[in-house]
């Protein structure tokens, strides 16, 4: 083989060390996500790209007027959060934080195990679904309707309360994919309380969640990613006046 051609095969199989750091760590591509400052879902996208140390771009995205970008990356649900990787689309935040896990390398949101991937899924989902939606419906209930509601609700964060217990967070000893999740207790549900003029969790009745949610706020990253509490009052009375007033005008 001639010298031109060896130097020419090499140049062809070798790649650079930014090449390789790129692939074997997975941090390529362009990142961007179109979300809201105010949203617990977007929130917990943000935490997971800054714990595995993803560099991206902020879109904000106006809820009341939303964009051709929004709805062309998300048609079916045209909500946020979306995680845009080389312009693909990523919806839903529980979607979204199992591929930043398994796309970036590094720190690991869920736990390595299967059966114990599973059960973080399963109680991921159970927030979402039971936990979330049910602290809405409180706040927004009123009279006999939201003592109902409330007592309903408490149920559910009592299988929560069940699964902290004794744990300093829900991924062990460092804070993992369920602990993202459950991550809009610290400051969000706080604020549905003050605009449903409601108390949900009380650190005597939930003693573990309450010593997890001051463990959780000690996290740097956790703490530099908090929006003002003010804010989230206005988002959440703003977002509770929207949906009375559209039932108002209802025929």
């Amino acid at each position: 083989m001639k010298t031109g051609q060896k130097e020419q095969n090499l140049q062809t199989n070798c790649i650079s060390v930014s090449q390789f750091y790129r692939i074997s760590t997975g941090k390529m591509g362009e990142v961007k996500v179109i979300g809201s400052s105010a949203s617990l879902f977007y929130t917990r996208v943000e935490w997971a790209l800054k714990l595995k140390g993803v560099t991206y771009e902020y879109i904000q995205e106006d809820l009341l007027n939303k964009s051709e970008l929004l709805l062309r990356s998300n048609p079916v649900h045209k909500k946020i959060p979306v995680l845009l990787h080389d312009d693909k689309p990523v919806a839903e935040s529980l979607v979204i934080l199992e591929y930043i896990d398994e796309t970036w390398k590094g720190y690991s949101l869920l736990p390595q195990d299967p059966y114990e991937r599973a059960t973080a899924r399963f109680w991921a989902k159970f927030v979402d679904e039971k936990c979330v939606i049910g602290s809405w419906q409180a706040m927004a209930a009123e009279g006999e309707a939201k003592e109902k509601a409330r007592e309903s609700v408490q149920e559910q964060y009592a299988f929560i309360e069940k699964q902290i217990r004794g744990k300093k967070f829900f991924g062990g000893e460092q804070i993992g994919y369920l602990d993202l999740v459950m991550g809009w207790k610290t400051l969000w549900l706080n604020a549905m309380e003050e605009v449903g003029n409601m108390k949900l969790l009380d650190p005597e009745k939930f003693p573990s969640l309450h010593q997890w949610t001051e463990n959780f706020k000690q996290i740097p990253i956790i703490q530099e990613s908090m929006p003002p509490q003010e804010s989230l009052v206005n988002y959440f009375q703003g977002g509770l006046n929207y949906v009375r007033s559209l039932a108002a005008n209802k025929p």
